[in-house]
C-alpha cells in the first residue's frame, strides 16, 4: 500500500461519510484540504467570510440530513465561524467545522495564530476533538458525523494541525471505519400515543403546533395524514411552515394570538416552548393548558411547563404510530364548534386590518404592499430565505409555504447575518428550485459581500431588499451633521449597484406599479439578481396585542 497525506485522508473520509458540500476560505494551513476535497468530488464553495461559510454548512445539514462542512484557517478564522456553531447548536442542525491549527510541535510556543480552538469550540458543539495522529482521521470523522446527526442533531468540531494536514501516513496504518448509517427512527411507548389521542378527543379547544423538528425528520406525509383525519386546527412555527400548507383551511396562522391564548390542549410536534412560543406561559397561553409534547430528546421534555403526555421519539416514526392508532378510532374534531368560529372570525378581522396596507399603492412602499407582489411572484415551489426584523416577521405571515423545508430564517437563535450563507447553501443543494431571499437593508449588510460568491459561481439566486434606511425604521433625509439616531442607516443606499458591480443584475424600484414586472425580469435573468425596493422610512408591522417578548412577570 502507498502513502496518503492527512489532507487527502480527511477529504476521502468526509466523502465516505456522506459529506457532499464544503464551504470556507482557504489560507494557511487548510489550502491542501480544500484542494483534496475537490479532487475526491466534494463541492467546495469558496466564501468571503467564515461566518457565512458556517451558516451555509448548517443549512446543508438541515436540508439534507447529512452535515455540511465549514473549513477555516487557524485562530481568527476558527473564531469567526463560532457564530455558525452557536446558531447550529440552538437550531439543532448538523454541521462540521474543520479548523486549521498551528503544528503540534509548536504548541505553547506562540505559533502563528495559535489558539485553544478545541476548548473554545466545545461549549458550542456536541463533539469537539483535536486530530493528534493522521492515521486516526477516519475514526474522528466518523465520530463527528455520527454525533452531528444522531439523537438531537447539532454541530461538531475537528481541529487539524498543519503537520497533520501535510504529513504522510502509510495507508496500511489507517483506521478503517464504516459509513455512519442514517439515524435510527425511535418510536415512543404505545400507551403514550393512546394517552395523547384520548386527551385530544376530550379537548374543547385543541391546537397542534408544527415545528421545524417535523420538517427535519421528513414527517410531512405523516403530519398531513394526521391533521386531515383528525381535522385539528394547526399553527406552524416559522420553519415548521410548509409541513402543512400555510393556506390549508385548518391553519390558524392568521389568528395566532387567539389560538395560543385560548387552546386548552396543545400538541407540540417538534417545536419548543421557547421565546418563539412565548415559553408556553400566560397571558400568551391558557394558564391551564395541557401539553402533549413530541421531541427527539428526552431532556427537552417539560421545558418551561410540564407536559401531560411526553412522547420521546423521531417525528416521522411517532406520527406513524399516531396514525396507526387512529385506525381504531372514529373520532375527528367537528367543523362547527365555537372554537372554530372564533378562530375564523379572528382570522377575518386580522385580514381586514391589514388589507388597506396591502392595497396601498402609494410610493414609496409599505411592507405589506411589497410582499403582496413578492408572494404572487414566488409561487409555491420556491425556497424562501427571510432575514431582518420587520422584513422577516411580516414575511412569515405574508409569504406562505406549501412544502416542507422551503423556509430558512433567523430561527431559534434570532441570528442576523445568516441570509447569504443560507441563500448559497439552498442554491447548491437544490439547484432546480428557485432560491429567493427577502431581506431587510440592515440584514443584507451583514453578509452582502457574498453577492460576489453568487456571481462567481453563477448561482441564479434572487434577492429582494426591502429598504427603509434603518434598523427597524429610517429617516427621510440623513442629517448632514451626522447626528442621526443609532438605528438610522444610509438613505437611498443602492444595493442593486453592489450586485451589478460583481457581475449580477440589479434593479431599483420605488413605485408599486413597477414591482411585479421588475420581479419577473429578475427571475428571467440567468444569474444572480437583486431588486432594491424603497420603503417608507417609518414602514412597520401592524399593531400587536402583546409585547413580543412578554414574560409572566410582565403580564
Amino acid at each position: 500500500m502507498g502513502k496518503v497525506t492527512g489532507a487527502m485522508l480527511l477529504a476521502k473520509s468526509l466523502k465516505e461519510q456522506g459529506v457532499e458540500h464544503m464551504f470556507g476560505i482557504v489560507g494557511f494551513p487548510v489550502q491542501p484540504i480544500a484542494a483534496a476535497a475537490q479532487e475526491v468530488g466534494i463541492n467546495y464553495v469558496g466564501m468571503r467570510n467564515e461566518q457565512s461559510a458556517s451558516y451555509a454548512a448548517q443549512a446543508v445539514g438541515y436540508l439534507t440530513g447529512r452535515p455540511g462542512a465549514c473549513l477555516t484557517v487557524s485562530g481568527p478564522g476558527v473564531i469567526h465561524a463560532f457564530a455558525g456553531l452557536a446558531n447550529a447548536k440552538e437550531n439543532f442542525w448538523p454541521m462540521i467545522l474543520i479548523g486549521g491549527a498551528s503544528p503540534v510541535y509548536q504548541n505553547g510556543m506562540g505559533a502563528f495564530q495559535e489558539e485553544r480552538q478545541t476548548e473554545l469550540a466545545a461549549p458550542y458543539c456536541k463533539f469537539a476533538h483535536n486530530v493528534e495522529h493522521g492515521y486516526r482521521i477516519p475514526f474522528y470523522v466518523e465520530m463527528a458525523v455520527r454525533h452531528s446527526i444522531y439523537g438531537r442533531p447539532g454541530p461538531v468540531y475537528l481541529d487539524m494541525p498543519d503537520d497533520i494536514i501535510l504529513g504522510e501516513i502509510d495507508e496500511s496504518e489507517v483506521s478503517a471505519v464504516a459509513r455512519v448509517p442514517a439515524p435510527p427512527r425511535v418510536q415512543t411507548m404505545p400507551e403514550y400515543v393512546d394517552q395523547a389521542l384520548d386527551l385530544l378527543e376530550k379537548a374543547e379547544k385543541p391546537l397542534v403546533i408544527v415545528g421545524k423538528g417535523m420538517a427535519y425528520s421528513g414527517a410531512e406525509e405523516e403530519v398531513r395524514s394526521f391533521i386531515e383525519r383528525t381535522q385539528l386546527p394547526f399553527l406552524a412555527s416559522p420553519m415548521g411552515k410548509g409541513v402543512m400548507d400555510d393556506n390549508h383551511p385548518l391553519s390558524v396562522g392568521a389568528a395566532r394570538s387567539l389560538a395560543l391564548k385560548e387552546a386548552d390542549v396543545v400538541f407540540l410536534m417538534g417545536a419548543r416552548l421557547n421565546w418563539i412560543m412565548h415559553f408556553g406561559l400566560a397571558p400568551r397561553f391558557n394558564k391551564d393548558v395541557k401539553i402533549i409534547q413530541l421531541d427527539i430528546a428526552p431532556e427537552a421534555m417539560h421545558q418551561n411547563r410540564p407536559a401531560t403526555v411526553a412522547m420521546v421519539g423521531d417525528g416521522k416514526a411517532v406520527m406513524g404510530q399516531c396514525n396507526a392508532a387512529l385506525d381504531g378510532r372514529q373520532w375527528f374534531y367537528p367543523k362547527d364548534t365555537p372554537w372554530r368560529q372564533a378562530i375564523a372570525k379572528k382570522s377575518a378581522d386580522n385580514a381586514a386590518a391589514i388589507q388597506p396596507q396591502i392595497d396601498d399603492n402609494s410610493s414609496p412602499f409599505n411592507y405589506y404592499r411589497a410582499l403582496k407582489d413578492i408572494r404572487e411572484w414566488a409561487g409555491e415551489d420556491a425556497m424562501i430565505i427571510g432575514e431582518g426584523a420587520n422584513t422577516m416577521d411580516i414575511g412569515r405571515t405574508q409569504l406562505p409555504n406549501a412544502k416542507a423545508r422551503r423556509r430558512l430564517d433567523a430561527g431559534s437563535y434570532g441570528t442576523m447575518g445568516i441570509g447569504m450563507g443560507f441563500v448559497i447553501a439552498a442554491a447548491v443543494v437544490n439547484p432546480d428550485i428557485p432560491t429567493i431571499s427577502v431581506s431587510g437593508d440592515s440584514a443584507i449588510g451583514f453578509s452582502g459581500m457574498e453577492m460576489e460568491t453568487c456571481c462567481r459561481l453563477g448561482l441564479p439566486v434572487k434577492i429582494v431588499v426591502l429598504n427603509n434606511g434603518g434598523i427597524g425604521k429610517g429617516v427621510e433625509v440623513y442629517p448632514k451633521d451626522g447626528s442621526a439616531a443609532p438605528h438610522v442607516l444610509s438613505v437611498d443606499a443602492r444595493y442593486d449597484k453592489m450586485m451589478e458591480a460583481f457581475g449580477g443584475k440589479g434593479y431599483f424600484v420605488s413605485d408599486p406599479k413597477d414591482l411585479r414586472k421588475t420581479l419577473d425580469e429578475a427571475m428571467a435573468y440567468d444569474g444572480p439578481a437583486l431588486v432594491n425596493v424603497k420603503l417608507l422610512p417609518d414602514a412597520t408591522r401592524k399593531p400587536q396585542e402583546f409585547h413580543w417578548n412578554m414574560t409572566k412577570a410582565q403580564a
